[in-house]
């Protein structure tokens, strides 16, 4: 990857949303949500608190996230879409 991510922030690539319902109705791309789901393929070093101490961000490369639909901000990297956020912009860590 030729993204590092400054302070808090994270890159993470959206995992794709099933195409099919449980009962087998398939969904046409221009009706799918966005995925809320991803995973971390870059992290940032951490904020510094009101110490100046450097405060590590608490995901790692390779968590599965939960984020908001329209969260972060999304960029192009060698024909991948990816997201850039901050980590505040998590909702939660999917355990595998």
């Amino acid at each position: 990857m030729k993204l590092r991510p400054l302070h808090d922030r994270v890159i993470v690539k959206r995992l794709e949303n099933e195409t099919k319902t449980a009962s087998g109705i398939v969904i046409p791309d221009n009706a799918a949500e966005k995925p809320d789901q991803g995973e971390i393929l870059a992290v940032g070093p951490g904020r510094k608190n009101d110490k100046g101490e450097l405060a590590p961000v608490s995901v790692q490369v390779g968590d599965r996230v939960l984020f908001g639909k329209y969260s972060g901000q999304t960029v192009k990297v060698d024909g991948d879409e990816l997201l850039v956020m901050k980590e505040d912009d998590l909702f939660a860590v999917v355990e595998k």
